[in-house]
């Protein structure tokens, strides 16, 4: 039988995939703010590489107050609306509710880890090119699978519990590939290896993937990048495991690239925010990845100079 979930932040994301779970059969509960009146009416509607689909009726709430307890709260919401978790997710915690957040970043689960306490937390690392097009409207442009392991913390071990894989199970049903990954801290690493360029250039460059990847000077730019965060990855795994071999392999970057350039073209998360005038990600994407290599010892100049023109460009704008 499958759980019932609670999805605070349906965007592109939280949308995407809570309304996969929902076409799988689980029953879902999704937070939303503008685009309440119209999923109350019209249900959501997801446009996809895998196949169009819609629902028509959703359980939609504008308030968690009115949502039930759940198995699990998937957090969809970017990281910059993280302080608002301590007063969402009480009504959607009961004794045994798991936490599953999908957020980008570094360091995500230990934050969330302050806020709810000793019950589980999982990382979902979402491997897919998706936007938000319009009222309760997804557009899934590429990909779609998710690396998915629980954080390890003085109360709860690491590794797959009997719930998330009853979470597998439920992704499974729903068409959604899920990869367990055996080191949460480490895929990070690896999502980063993408993130870190391609969404903080994007940006500065005012440019789509196949934009900067049709420029030898900004591809150039993305594989400097690259190099910084295996370089992170290296110094943080040799750090935390001396001896053991928790590193990203080199080969990753001439294969990040070359998915990069044959990817449908997609203008990244972060393009989409300073677009539209939202708060970015960056202390999640880049402040926090930087501390942890400044901490480890590696030195990431390229990474270190990207925060701070994102940190300047955001600054400037939001004088502006």
């Amino acid at each position: 039988m499958s759980l019932r979930y609670g999805v605070v932040g349906t965007g592109a994301v939280g949308g995407y995939y809570g309304s996969r779970l929902q076409q799988g059969g689980a029953e879902v509960h999704f937070l939303l703010h503008r685009d309440y009146d119209h999923v109350l009416k019209s249900g959501l509607a997801v446009e996809s590489i895998a196949g169009d689909f819609a629902l028509l009726q959703v359980h939609a709430h504008r308030t968690t107050a009115t949502m039930p307890t759940v198995d699990v709260v998937v957090i969809g919401l970017k990281t910059t609306q993280n302080a608002l978790l301590p007063e969402l997710l009480p009504p959607l915690l009961g004794p045994k509710t798991a936490i599953l957040t999908l957020q980008n970043g570094f360091g995500i689960e230990a934050e969330l880890a302050a806020w709810v306490g000793d019950r589980p937390i999982s990382g979902g690392l979402c491997i897919i090119c998706a936007n938000k097009v319009g009222p309760g409207a997804i557009r899934h442009l590429d990909y779609g699978n998710l690396l998915l392991w629980q954080h390890r913390s003085d109360h709860q071990p690491a590794g797959i519990s009997p719930l998330l894989e009853q979470v597998v199970q439920d992704f499974a049903a729903a068409q959604v590939t899920v990869d367990k990954v055996e080191d949460l801290r480490l895929a990070r690493w690896r999502k980063l290896l993408w993130n870190i360029p391609f969404n903080g250039l994007s940006v500065v460059m005012d440019a789509t993937t196949d934009e900067m990847m049709a420029d030898p000077n900004i591809r150039q730019l993305a594989e400097w990048l690259m190099e910084d965060v295996l370089a992170a990855a290296q110094h943080d795994g040799d750090a935390l495991s001396p001896g053991q071999n928790r590193h990203l392999p080199q080969a990753l970057v001439a294969q990040m690239l070359a998915h990069t350039e044959h990817m449908t073209p997609y203008r990244t998360s972060m393009k989409i925010d300073f677009d539209e005038g939202r708060p970015l990600e960056i202390e999640a994407i880049y402040g926090n990845a930087l501390r942890a290599a400044q901490a480890a010892g590696a030195r990431v100049p390229r990474i270190e100079m990207l925060y701070h023109l994102l940190k300047a460009i955001d600054r400037r704008r939001t004088k502006g």
